[in-house]
């Protein structure tokens, strides 16, 4: 009795098999827990031992076929879904999107397998990728001076003029994708140099440049930033809009004559100060700088000049001047006390000195012992070079956001601090996107 029964069971269980595959076919993606759980096939060995009976035919030719149920279908439905979206989800997250571009160069991040490999791709790590630099034809000195900072080299561009005078640029490189930096200073022939770096910037911009830098170290038409009589133009003003035409996505800059300049821009400006640079020379060139006066031509240096002896330590005085018009002065009258001390004048530019040469009179005649100058821009146009030469200094400092070559051959009293660096490393800065407010109180290491 139990016999006929258990075979009766093993053959329903077998039928219910082959009928639940044929309702799922062979799909390749499903487990073959799904389509034959493991709890169906378990068997007891007195269950196996039977297997080899011959099966009981029905009394029909066909077997009978099995009609999946409502439930069954919404089961089906329910597994091809979970189905379709593994599937996606794997697809997914085999495909990644391609990553942004680094700043970083493969062969910096890349694992060396010994340590000659490492050596050998170190001037490569070094190397800054997706950056060019490029140099106008104002002051090429400094661009090489900075280029060979940032271990690279100056960009090719044909820069020339046709016979009617017009400006004719030519970018000698590609610079598809790329950081690019151009350099122009405001010196020599100014509304020229202005017009080759709009230009510049123009052609790098519709060659697909990833976005340009200019590097203005000495800013054209700074002195123009109000309108200070009726009818007075703001040139500065002029000037910031036609670089953002021209296609400039930042500006960095020294020493603007007047920093609400900045806010003539609608892109970043990076204004850097020279500061820096010449507190190091104060404090390593003059001697007995301890008891020294920071002296101020004019009322619109002063705080520039408080900045600086508040962090020397030592005094400051002031200036005051009237003048008859531009580039004259009619008189100035001395607020402080110089009496046997070294007087320090600190000024932003030196145009033609008349103002600077008055002062350095002033101080003497007020006691001063000695007498310096320091000036970031030495534009030192006209009579300047005769009036230094002639004056009570004992040394004019300035910077070389303008080539000063020619000026120091020609004026024994000319002495220059390089800046290359101070530029060089808020390029790197920029590019790398790193703050450059360090600037701002540090000079970099050389």
């Amino acid at each position: 009795m139990f016999g006929g029964i258990r075979d009766r069971l093993f053959r329903f269980q077998k039928h219910s098999r082959s009928t639940r595959n044929e309702f799922f076919g062979t799909h390749p993606s499903l487990p073959e827990d799904i389509l034959d759980p493991p709890h169906a096939g378990r068997t007891s060995a007195r269950q196996t031992e039977s297997s080899t009976d011959p099966p009981v035919q029905s009394k029909s030719s066909q077997p009978a076929v099995l009609k999946p149920s409502k439930t069954a279908q919404q089961d089906s439905s329910t597994l091809d879904k979970s189905l379709d979206h593994s599937q996606l989800h794997k697809e997914h997250s085999i495909h990644h999107p391609t990553p942004p571009r680094s700043f970083f160069s493969s062969s910096s991040l890349a694992v060396h397998p010994n340590v000659e490999t490492a050596h050998s791709s170190s001037e490569e790590d070094l190397r800054m990728p997706n950056i060019k630099v490029f140099s106008g034809s104002s002051h090429p000195d400094l661009s090489t001076r900075i280029c060979e900072r940032l271990q690279l080299e100056v960009s090719k561009a044909s820069l020339k003029k046709f016979s009617n005078k017009e400006t004719n640029v030519e970018i000698g490189e590609s610079v598809r994708g790329e950081d690019v930096y151009i350099i122009q200073s405001a010196a020599g022939e100014i509304n020229d140099n202005l017009m080759e770096l709009l230009i510049m910037i123009n052609a790098c911009k519709i060659a697909s440049s990833c976005r340009v830098a200019a590097v203005i170290p000495a800013f054209p038409y700074a002195r123009q930033d109000k309108k200070d009589k009726s009818r007075a133009p703001i040139s500065a003003k002029l000037v910031a809009n036609m670089l953002s035409v021209a296609g400039a996505d930042h500006i960095i800059t020294m020493d603007l004559h007047a920093s609400q300049i900045q806010g003539f821009f609608d892109i970043p400006v990076d204004n850097l100060y020279a500061e820096p640079a010449i507190l190091k020379y104060i404090k390593e060139s003059i001697p007995n700088w301890q008891t020294s006066v920071i002296v101020s031509p004019d009322a619109g240096g002063a705080k520039r000049v408080t900045s600086i002896a508040d962090r020397l330590n030592v005094d400051f005085a002031l200036i005051h001047k009237e003048r008859k018009r531009a580039n004259e002065v009619e008189k100035m009258t001395l607020v402080g006390s110089v009496e046997g001390k070294v007087a320090i004048l600190v000024d932003d530019m030196a145009d033609t000195c008349g103002t600077i040469c008055m002062a350095a009179d002033k101080l003497v005649e007020a006691g001063a012992e000695k007498v310096y100058a320091f000036c970031v821009h030495g534009i030192f146009s006209g009579p300047a070079l005769t009036r230094l030469n002639a004056s009570k200094f004992e040394a004019v400092v300035v910077t070389n956001t303008i080539p000063q070559d020619e000026n120091m051959k020609k004026c024994p009293k000319i002495q220059c601090i390089d800046i290359s660096m101070i530029l060089a490393e808020a390029i790197r800065r920029t590019h790398n996107g790193e703050s450059v407010s360090y600037l701002f109180s540090h000079v970099p290491i050389c």
